[in-house]
């Protein structure tokens, strides 16, 4: 079974998703549907159905009712449904434009794309920068669907938008240099990770270089830079330092590298997750258990669904197929268009 990274930022629909979880403003918010969004931030869909269905009984706003529901189907893997009831939300607009609207297209959008239907969401994209063409985000997400439908010049004409937008949005560039690296179109990614590079900036700070030089593929120009940068004791230092070490195959001083980062501050699910990834490279699957579960027992941990799965992986390396078959029935359960999960739970059900 192959482990899980979480680094996968070039899913168009995570970054959308990612615009809020808040009640936008468009009416005043009942203590129900503000109830529902709670438990949709606790992961708990069902729940949070429940108790919309109880909002509309009590009158509340029903558009942001339909908005909730939209993002609780999409919880639930849901698309089409969400959809839906997304499209009901902005069908319940009065005419005037508002803030609320562009939300519920994002999200709209993002359903699109997580059902496969990305012509629909670049129509949706379309439609937002329409009236808003200074949506940076908007320009980026139409490139990842564009991309989805291989038309590689019409993303990297929104990608160029983008970062002629915001050109020191580092953060962006190193997700558009991910899109283009997953459908395969990785010099193109790094041309762009080039060009900024030459062009330097006051933002771009050791960490960043590092960073930047670790997509490069400069592993020791990367951990040289970031070296410098951990001092100031980021997060995202020690992660890329210990990943341009593993690069190289030294796995011992990566792990040591997470765990100095780990030992000396508040638990992080992603240095968690690839001091487990690590752990498994060096073949001491004990370790790497102990560390995806060490990651899973934080709270708001945003990648929650990696780690489960990557428990699971090492479970099976540890000969302990029966616990794995379980534990992967249950993840199913709660992610149910995994694919790859999907295939392999026939496999470890035999073991």
């Amino acid at each position: 079974m192959r482990l899980k990274s979480n680094r996968k930022k070039w899913i168009a629909q995570s970054a959308c998703l990612a615009v809020s979880l808040l009640l936008a403003a468009c009416g005043q918010t009942g203590e129900k549907t503000q109830s529902a969004m709670g438990m949709i931030q606790s992961f708990d869909y069902q729940g949070a159905l429940a108790e919309l269905d109880a909002a509309a009984e009590q009158g509340e706003d029903q558009r942001l009712i339909d908005r909730a529901r939209g993002i609780a189907c999409m919880g639930l893997t849901e698309y089409d449904e969400a959809a839906a009831w997304f499209l009901s939300a902005l069908a319940g607009s009065n005419g005037l434009v508002q803030d609320v609207d562009f939300d519920l297209n994002y999200y709209l959008a993002a359903a699109y794309t997580k059902s496969g239907q990305y012509a629909q969401a670049e129509e949706t994209y379309n439609a937002i920068l329409a009236l808003r063409p200074n949506q940076t985000d908007a320009y980026f997400l139409r490139g990842n669907v564009r991309m989805n439908q291989e038309n590689v010049e019409g993303a990297k004409a929104d990608f160029d938008q983008a970062i002629s937008m915001e050109p020191q949005n580092y953060d962006m560039l190193i997700e558009i240099y991910e899109v283009l690296e997953h459908s395969g179109h990785g010099e193109a990614g790094q041309a762009y990770l080039q060009a900024a590079l030459d062009a330097g900036g006051e933002k771009m700070t050791n960490d960043v270089i590092g960073r930047i030089y670790y997509y490069l593929g400069e592993y020791e120009k990367a951990y040289l830079a970031l070296e410098e940068a951990k001092e100031k004791g980021g997060e995202e230092s020690y992660l890329y330092l210990g990943r341009a070490y593993e690069a190289t195959g030294d796995y011992n001083y990566a792990a040591n590298v997470y765990n100095s980062y780990l030992s000396a501050n508040d638990g992080s699910a992603e240095l968690y997750n690839q001091l487990g990834l690590c752990q498994m490279a060096r073949g001491d699957y004990q370790k790497a258990l102990e560390a995806f579960q060490a990651g899973m027992q934080l709270e708001e941990n945003p990648i929650l669904q990696t780690l489960s799965f990557n428990e699971i992986v090492a479970y099976e390396y540890l000969g302990e197929y029966e616990k794995a078959a379980a534990l992967l029935n249950d993840y199913l359960g709660n992610y149910p268009d995994d694919t790859q999960a999907r295939r392999e739970y026939g496999f470890l059900s035999t073991r």
